[in-house]
């Protein structure tokens, strides 16, 4: 067996194959933004490099036209217009305006030239001409004028040299700019190279060592092996194929055993499952309980192969009795007949549970066990369950030494379970039939005592009345009264035929509406009544317990109208719908309800009735006025009705 696979235990972050692509990615990212904001920046001043160019330039016309509009003698607001202008633009040169950027180093020659230029306009070029627009006198104006003449070449040519350091800053730029796009196109491809190197370092070569590896292990080469190059995803991928070869050849090497092992345990499997199937079938049958431990005992020695075995059941005093045995000699069969549950090792079993003995001699020498005397070696002892509580046990006795592995320890448990149940289910059978019995037998003694009993009274009260006027030799009276015996003799003999018809009544193929039809015809013989039968709806038929129950109510409530009613005719309605419904009406003399049930004893043919009805689980209702007939209706409602 080959041993088990180390578990692949979660990589710390930065050996993971994601964090190494993450990496890889910020980096790039990081270096390409890096260049491109450079480059931005470089475009930026360029552009700002331009507008101070453009603005220098202009600042050049407008020095000259500021100079002609004085000499032209253009008006005051004019020239004041020129000067403002060009004091904005200058300024506008160093600071730049919206939309427009303008770019002047914080320090350097471009700066300190610019420093320069706008001391000449403030101190020089601009004094100048204010001092023509503020004069007054034409030779003071001339006079300024010619100041501003004279020094304007200096200060155009400060402005060419500003403008020239400029254009000197912006070809540096320029060339900055071109080196860093060329160096952004190599940046791309040696990127480019690098992931696809990266990915084959990383993916592509583990992943083609592996379908290698899978390949091999498809051609039957159980010996190939991936090497585990790397401590990240397809490392540890690597190191899971690697263990999965290494058990499919260890596999390989111990199929045959596996295999054998797997068979021989399905073999056994399958023989408790029979078992099991053959125990509980037999189980399941209608066997007393001597014959079903007996059958039970049989089995289970013949599966474990045991040289003897009994079944004993436990009473309610605690008294273990032996019911069945096999291969057991007499002598103890005499000695352990019945036995307390602390006397042998059979009765501790029912207490504390399963009890095995591997071989009696490892236990205690002082104690005597009447099966180790009888050559038992080894011997188990297991409980017969019913409702989770002991009612006996059964035991199992080897001649040689014999160990009960688990899965045979569970199956005989579970026999055991079994076994019980049935003791139970047939010991349950047993007291139902004893209820059914007590209770029809009741039935039968009330319905004797309605009738006959009555009946009996009746023919003593006639009988000595007959004797008195017998002694008074009265011959009158004597031929009064031995009608009335006759009679009552009469109806005493048909109240005991019409007993024992009913409780022999019994249902033909589950027949209702044949024999409720023949108990009316009965009816119609014996007393010449008219009577009528009417079934309908489409209800499922009921169970054959219910129907004779409601075949007996019938032949109840038919009685009582021969007996009582005095009826002419009989109507007998059947709805068989979602509930079933009974009703039985005469047209005779009727009678109170009430009266009646308090009576009790003379009227025992309504309780009758009645205790049928609540076996059915059906609601009896009984209608009935003096003068007015009588109307006896069952209802059985829907959630009472068994299956046919």
């Amino acid at each position: 067996m080959p041993a088990p696979a180390q578990p692949l235990l979660p990589l710390p972050p930065h050996k993971r194959l994601t964090f190494r692509i993450l990496l890889m990615t910020l980096v790039g990212l990081g270096l390409t933004m890096t260049a491109i904001g450079y480059t931005l920046l470089l475009s930026w001043q360029l552009e700002g490099g331009g507008t101070v160019i453009n603005e220098a330039g202009s600042l050049r016309m407008r020095a000259y036209e500021l100079g002609l509009a004085m000499e032209s003698g253009h008006e005051r607001s004019d020239l004041q217009h020129h000067i403002e202008r060009f004091g904005q633009i200058l300024a506008l040169v160093q600071s730049g305006q919206a939309g427009e950027p303008s770019f002047v180093p914080a320090a350097g020659p471009i700066h300190e030239q610019l420093l320069h230029v706008q001391d000449l306009w403030r101190q020089h070029m601009q004094v100048h001409a204010r001092s023509v627009l503020e004069a007054d006198e034409p030779a003071l104006r001339r006079q300024a004028l010619q100041h501003y003449l004279r020094e304007l070449p200096d200060f155009v040519g400060e402005i060419n040299l500003l403008v020239a350091y400029v254009e000197a800053d912006l070809a540096s730029k320029t060339t900055w700019l071109r080196l860093c796009q060329t160096a952004l196109i190599f940046l791309a491809l040696a990127a480019s190279i690098a992931v696809l190197y990266l990915l084959y370092l990383w993916i592509v070569g583990p992943v083609r060592r592996l379908q290698a590896g899978i390949a091999g292990m498809s051609q039957n080469q159980p010996g190939v092996r991936v090497v585990v190059d790397s401590e990240d995803e397809f490392g540890q991928l690597a190191q899971a194929f690697n263990q999965m070869a290494d058990h499919v050849q260890g596999v390989h090497r111990t199929l045959e055993e596996r295999v054998a092992e797997k068979t021989a345990r399905l073999r056994e499997q399958n023989e408790e499952v029979g078992t099991l199937y053959e125990i509980t079938d037999f189980l399941s049958g209608a066997h007393a309980i001597e014959a079903l431990c007996d059958g039970f005992l049989k089995r289970i020695m013949q599966r474990m192969q045991a040289d003897g075995g009994t079944v004993r059941i436990l009473d309610e005093r605690g008294n273990l009795y032996l019911t069945v045995h096999d291969g057991i000699s007499d002598k103890i069969i005499d000695e352990e007949r019945c036995l307390k549950i602390g006397d042998c090792l059979c009765g501790a079993a029912t207490r504390e549970g399963v009890i095995l003995v591997r071989d009696f001699r490892e236990l205690d020498t002082r104690q005597r066990y009447r099966c180790q005397e009888e050559g038992a070696r080894s011997l188990g002892i297991f409980q017969i369950l019913a409702r989770e509580q002991a009612i006996g046990s059964f035991s199992l006795h080897f001649r040689q030494q014999r160990v009960i592995g688990g899965d045979e320890r569970r199956l005989l448990e579970t026999l055991g379970r079994h076994l019980g149940a049935a003791i139970e289910n047939q010991r349950l059978i047993a007291r139902e039939k004893e209820f059914a019995i007590a209770h029809e037998r009741n039935l039968m003694a009330q319905g004797l005592h309605d009738s006959i009993a009555q009946g009996l009274n009746f023919l003593n009260l006639q009988v000595q009345m007959l004797e008195d006027s017998l002694a008074r030799e009265n011959l009158a009276e004597i031929r009064e009264i031995t009608p009335m015996l006759r009679t009552g003799v009469q109806e005493n003999y048909e109240d005991v035929r019409e007993l024992l018809l009913n409780f022999r009544s019994r249902l033909q193929d589950s027949n209702l509406e044949s024999e409720m039809r023949k108990a009316l015809a009965k009816l119609q013989r014996q007393t010449g009544l008219q009577g009528h039968i009417t079934m309908s709806g489409d209800g499922p038929p009921l169970a054959p317990e219910q129907q004779l129950q409601v075949l007996f109510i019938l032949q109840e409530a038919l009685s009582n109208i021969r007996k009582h009613a005095q009826a002419g005719r009989v109507d007998i309605v059947v709805e068989n719908g979602r509930d079933f419904c009974l009703t039985v009406r005469d047209d005779g003399h009727g009678f109170q309800p009430d009266q009646a049930r308090a009576q009790g004893a003379e009227h025992v043919g309504l309780r009758i009735m009645q205790e049928r009805a609540g076996r059915l689980g059906a609601q009896l209702d009984i209608d009935s006025r003096p003068g007015q007939g009588s109307c006896v209706t069952v209802r059985l409602p829907r959630q009472e009705r068994l299956v046919a």
